[in-house]
């Protein structure tokens, strides 16, 4: 138990100055190749941050725990989605640049229709409600593809800010990056070892271990880097970083995952999917109607309550 904790507080720790330096790395390196904030949060933050959920989704569907792999992939996106970008905005209001984020927030959205398809076993390849195919990972792997090579085709589109030359050297790009990552990922994963044995001693379930204590640990790099970049007004790497994430860990993680081994539905029920998919509507809504183009600090404190009643939901069905 003693280990535990501090396998815990280390990682809560490590992630926390990897956030730091990972987003000073990120800022620069925008500047430096006039690629806007934005499009460094879609891809070099998002797969960096992501990578804690690859490896622990992975993982757990060679070793045969799918519970904790699909659980880990639902609970990061809803909390991402509603718990760190509604963090975020009460910070400091999300503003979206309509004609980038017209196109972005939809392939958000899209995935977790796409997720709530395949995981109804309503593609080809097995019964309704009991696994999430090979044949279903491979399509996932598919707009994963379609994804990234639309993500590349947007440099210099939309990117209309002005050019700064970055003051920070190459070295010190590449040294805050790698040690901002590294730092993430040894963080989360430490983090998410000690909280999965302190939850099993309690006698929680793999599924529900995966949808959240093991889905916040290893979305604390998101977390981090989100607060830090809206703390200090990077909010195109903020939201980049969520969106970006969101959609990777659908599409590639969520794929890899089910291509090496079909991942088991039991534990899980409609109302993780639903949840995901209301959470997408609805950053979509505040987005492009009802914050003008923004989420706003209301808009953000109603996500995070949205995430707290469901998390209340969770343990009250213990």
């Amino acid at each position: 138990m003693i280990l535990s904790i501090l396998c815990f507080i280390a990682g809560i720790l490590l992630v926390i100055f990897g956030a730091d330096w990972l987003t000073d790395g990120a800022s620069a390196l925008a500047r430096r190749l006039k690629m806007s904030e934005l499009m460094i949060g879609l891809t070099i933050v998002a797969i960096g941050t992501s990578l804690p959920e690859l490896v622990i989704s992975v993982s757990s569907a060679l070793s045969g725990n799918s519970g904790i792999s699909l659980g880990n992939v639902l609970g990061s996106n809803i909390f991402n989605g509603m718990f760190i970008l509604g963090v975020t905005a009460i910070i400091t209001p999300v503003v979206f640049n309509g004609k980038m984020l017209s196109r972005e927030l939809p392939f958000n959205l899209l995935a977790s229709i796409v997720v709530l398809l395949v995981s109804g076993s309503m593609l080809v390849g097995g019964a309704p409600g009991e696994y999430v195919t090979r044949y279903s990972g491979m399509l996932l792997l598919c707009f994963c593809a379609i994804f990234v090579r639309y993500t590349f085709s947007l440099k210099g589109d939309g990117a209309a800010e002005e050019e700064v030359h970055s003051p920070m050297s190459v070295a010190k790009i590449v040294l805050f990056m790698a040690g901002g990552l590294a730092a993430l990922i040894f963080g989360g994963n430490i983090f998410v070892d000690g909280a999965s044995d302190i939850a099993r001693m309690f006698g929680l379930s793999e599924a529900l271990i995966g949808i959240t204590i093991v889905s916040v640990g290893s979305s604390l790099p998101e977390l981090a880097v989100s607060v830090n970049a809206a703390r200090r007004g990077n909010v195109g790497i903020a939201l980049g970083n969520v969106l970006g994430s969101n959609i990777l860990n659908i599409f590639f993680i969520l794929g890899c995952s089910a291509t090496i081994a079909p991942i088991s539905l039991e534990g899980f029920s409609c109302v993780d999917y639903y949840v995901l998919l209301a959470s997408s509507v609805f950053i979509y809504l505040f987005g492009l109607f009802f914050g003008k183009n923004k989420i706003t600090r209301v808009e953000g404190a109603i996500l995070v309550a949205g995430y707290v009643a469901y998390v209340v939901y969770l343990i009250m069905g213990i």
